[in-house]
């Protein structure tokens, strides 16, 4: 057995030992540390991700939670507060919690983001429904010593973005007058905002939102057999020609970036219990 697989396995034996009665979740969700779960989630057990043996990860003062959870009749587990790999932890790290999901039987995940658009067709405080993703983190989970009982050598990467999941997907944003914004997701490392040129050749090699977060999280899902569904909240704009009209000061951007935050948030909460 892999060292890697045995750290899983650690935090697998935790959690299942704190299981409510009758607990059995097949869906999770991962979000952002500032995600407010809607009312209709009702948390049953609250574990901090560093308090999961074998305490992988670093405390940067957010909040990095997995919670057990009831949505309607469904269990759910969600990380509320995921890691990022400019928060110095190592891509593996980031991809422990998800094959820790795998080992607990959860079969979907719902990963929800906060991202920049480069599509002018965007907006912010908009959502974006993801379809695929490219890699420019430099990095991934895989690099490494490959455990088969985790995944295969070389996965596939051509449905990264469950292609049933993101039409039925797809069909709860219409049924509910959401814009669908369907988008190619840019992974980068962060945390500092892009410059001009960066924009503009994202844009050029097929890119419509950027963000830090999804890309580990989806090649180790893949890997691991996990259907995976991205959604996006638009909370900044990075289009090129564009950006260096704007002349706001940080606190003015942090507080735009707040507003469209808060246009964006009642559209997931209201179609993430349907999604689930």
């Amino acid at each position: 057995m892999t060292e890697q697989r045995k750290k899983i396995l650690e935090s697998v034996k935790f959690l299942k030992e704190k299981y409510p009665q009758n607990f059995n979740p097949k869906t999770a969700i991962i979000t952002e540390s500032n995600f407010k779960l809607p009312s209709y989630i009702q948390v049953l057990k609250k574990f901090k991700l560093l308090e999961i043996p074998p305490h992988i990860g670093i405390d940067n003062g957010l909040v990095h939670n997995l919670i057990f959870a009831k949505c309607k009749n469904k269990d759910i587990i969600v990380i509320n507060g995921r890691y990022h790999f400019y928060d110095g932890v190592t891509m593996r790290e980031i991809g422990h919690f998800i094959y820790t999901l795998k080992f607990l039987k959860i079969s979907k995940i719902i990963a929800i983001d906060e991202v920049a658009n480069l599509n002018p067709r965007f907006k912010q405080g908009e959502l974006t429904l993801i379809y695929d993703q490219i890699n420019l983190m430099g990095d991934n989970p895989l690099i490494g010593e490959n455990d088969d009982e985790l995944g295969v050598r070389f996965p596939d990467m051509s449905n990264a973005y469950d292609e049933k999941l993101f039409e039925d997907t797809y069909k709860i944003f219409i049924d509910n007058k959401i814009k669908v914004n369907e988008s190619v997701y840019l992974g980068l490392i962060g945390p500092e905002t892009e410059t001009e040129a960066e924009a503009r050749m994202y844009r050029e090699i097929g890119a419509d939102v950027v963000g830090y977060s999804l890309v580990p999280e989806n090649i180790s899902s893949v890997h691991a057999n996990m259907k995976f569904i991205g959604i996006g909240l638009i909370t900044r704009e990075i289009i090129a020609d564009k950006m260096l009209e704007e002349d706001y000061t940080e606190q003015e951007r942090e507080k735009i970036k707040i507003q469209n935050y808060n246009k964006a948030k009642p559209k997931v909460d209201l179609i993430l219990n349907k999604i689930i």
